[in-house]
Order: structure tokens, then C-alpha cells, then sequence
């Protein structure tokens, strides 16, 4: 590639780090929201200033700074966004929503200030703060959709098993989403969530609550390495979160013990690229820069390879694996019935 053409791209993407913070700032204060719910007129900055309670020089900025990186239009005073944008940024039940890749890209980015020092010495940040976990729940909004519109579709013998009723737990299941989303989709279901961070359990059971299912799901804290008694579950799930357990053989050990005969053991995750082709790609700088991240915390990201490792090192019989078309994975296992 010609120098011109990399200074190009260079320069793209420092832009693109100002266009992930203006994202941040435009779904965390509601003005792409507010925009979408105004239509084609839009709102002038004043207008969307006092509608979203926010400071109004600070919005002219955003406003001409947004259209500079043509995530909305200002025209004659009136800002609007395009609703293809506002889709990929606010629809959090499409396996193509993104605002929540920006909002932890973001928030991630926050604690980097002892990035140098990790690299000097190989010592992880310590704990993150609870802003960190809310991202990151943000994020795996996604993941929940990837899981209905893709993973179901991909196992449609259990569709059939979650329809016909029975117990479910969600291993470090965050903040509960994926919990609600489960008892709506199939009524017969009673489910469990298992975490072990206390913010998260206190968010999880505020959203069971404000779902009125609590008398469907029970949110309990607990060790990852403690999902329930042995036989208790038909199904036991982990999403986005099998790799940041310490240890995931012990894990799975566990989960597989609290499966009933004819249970399913199944992992959705966002695996490693395999290679430099598949790390060469749009998909691979994303998956690149939260493995970043995760390995400055302490955990990582794992391969396909790892994650069938992870089985073997439990003694567990080798999973089915299924690569989704959003560039996540399924890892299944059923117990013998």
C-alpha cells in the first residue's frame, strides 16, 4: 500500500476514536433517540438541548461534530438522523445492533490509563468499577439477539425442548436480560441466574422484578463453579462468559453435573480468529480490540481450539461447534439421556 494510501487510513482511524466517543455521548445522553422520535424534521440544537436536558453549547458542538462524521445531518439548523443508524445503534433485540460494542469500547477505555505500566510488566489492572459490568451488558445485548435469531435457528431440537417446559440456568449471568427474554420466549420455563459479583445481582434482580417474573427466575449469588444441585437443570447456559471464568474445566464440570439425563450444556461466545486471514478483517479489529482489553484485566478471549480444550481438560466428551453468522459460536453438549 502506497504511503498517501496509509496515511488514509491512518487518519480514519483516529477519527474513528472521536466518532466511538460522539456515538457514546449520543446514546448515553438520548439524542439519537431523541432524534429518531422527532422524524424528518428533526430538531434544532436548542430544541433537542431542553428535550434530552442537556447543555445546549455543548450540543451545538455535538451537532456539527456528528455530522462531520456523518452520523446525523444539520440542515438549515435542523439536526436529524438517517434511520438506518439510528437501527444499528438503538435496537438492542437485532444480532446487528452495535450501540452496545460502542458503549464498551468506550467505558473500557476509561480504565486504560495503566495500559503502559501492564505492558512494562505483565501485571492486569485490578478490579473494574461497576460502570465497567453495566457496559458490558450493554454489549451482550447483542448476544442475546445473536441467540434467538441465530443460535435457536441453529438447534431447533431444543427449541422444541424449552417449549415443552423445564428448568434452565444462566452460569454468570450479569444483569439478567438474557434470563427475561428466555421466560417471555418460552412460558414453560422456570430459571435460574448464577452470579458472583454483587452489583450485577442486585441489577439482575431489579430487572427480574421490573419484568414481574419473580416468581420464574431466581437470581442467586453464587461461584460460577456453583450453578445448582446435581440433576436440577434441562439446560445450562453461558453467554460471553466462559472465558473470563478462572477456571473454565472446573466450570464446566460443575454445569455438566447439574444437568439432568437428556440436559444441554451450550456456550455462545466470540471466539479468536483462528489465523492472520480472519484477524485481517472487520470483524477481527473489533474482536482484536476487546481481547485487548480483557487481557489487560486478567482474562482473554479464546480460540475455538481453547474452548474444545476446555471440554477435554473437564472430561467431557468433545462439543458439537457451530459458527453463527454474526462471528459468534456455539459449543453444545448433551448429556446422554
Amino acid at each position: 500500500m502506497a504511503q498517501d494510501d496509509r496515511f488514509d487510513d491512518l487518519i480514519e482511524s483516529l477519527a474513528g476514536f472521536h466518532r466511538s466517543w460522539l456515538i457514546y455521548l449520543g446514546l448515553e445522553l438520548g439524542l439519537f433517540a431523541a432524534l429518531r422520535e422527532a422524524g424528518e424534521r428533526g430538531l434544532a440544537s436548542s430544541e433537542l438541548a431542553t428535550v434530552t436536558a442537556t447543555h445546549q453549547p455543548a450540543i451545538d458542538v455535538w451537532a456539527w461534530a456528528a455530522d462531520a462524521h456523518r452520523l446525523t445531518v444539520l440542515e438549515d439548523g435542523r439536526l436529524t438522523v438517517e434511520p438506518a443508524i439510528a437501527t444499528v445503534l438503538l435496537d438492542d433485540d437485532r444480532a446487528d445492533f452495535l450501540g452496545g460494542q460502542f458503549v464498551h469500547a468506550v467505558v473500557a477505555s476509561m480504565d486504560w490509563g495503566g495500559m503502559l505500566d501492564f505492558f512494562r510488566t505483565g501485571v492486569p489492572t485490578g478490579s473494574r468499577p461497576d460502570r465497567y459490568r453495566v457496559a458490558i451488558e450493554r454489549l451482550t445485548r447483542q448476544d442475546i439477539a445473536v441467540f434467538f435469531q441465530e443460535a435457536l435457528a441453529a438447534l431447533p431440537q431444543l427449541v422444541v425442548a424449552l417449549a415443552a417446559g423445564g428448568r434452565v440456568v444462566d452460569v454468570h449471568c450479569g444483569g439478567g436480560r438474557w434470563l427475561v427474554a428466555m421466560a417471555r420466549r418460552f412460558p414453560n420455563l422456570d430459571l435460574v441466574g448464577v452470579e458472583f459479583e454483587a452489583d450485577s445481582v442486585a441489577r439482575a434482580r431489579a430487572t427480574v422484578a421490573s419484568a414481574g417474573l419473580e416468581d420464574r427466575i431466581d437470581i442467586r449469588q453464587a461461584r460460577a463453579t456453583e450453578p445448582g444441585d446435581p440433576g436440577e437443570f434441562d439446560l445450562a447456559y453461558f453467554q460471553y462468559a466462559l472465558h473470563q471464568l478462572a477456571d473454565a474445566p472446573q466450570v464446566l464440570r460443575a454445569a455438566w453435573a447439574a444437568l439432568r439425563p437428556g440436559g444441554s450444556l451450550v456456550v455462545l461466545d466470540w471466539p479468536l480468529p483462528s489465523g492472520p486471514d480472519e484477524f485481517r478483517s472487520r470483524h477481527g479489529e473489533l474482536i482484536a480490540g476487546v481481547h485487548l482489553d480483557e487481557v489487560y484485566q486478567g482474562t482473554a478471549l479464546a480460540t475455538r481450539d481453547q474452548f474444545g480444550a476446555w471440554f477435554a481438560d473437564a472430561g467431557l466428551p468433545a462439543p458439537t461447534g457451530i459458527d453463527l453468522p454474526s462471528g459468534a459460536a456455539l459449543f453444545v453438549l448433551e448429556r446422554p439421556a
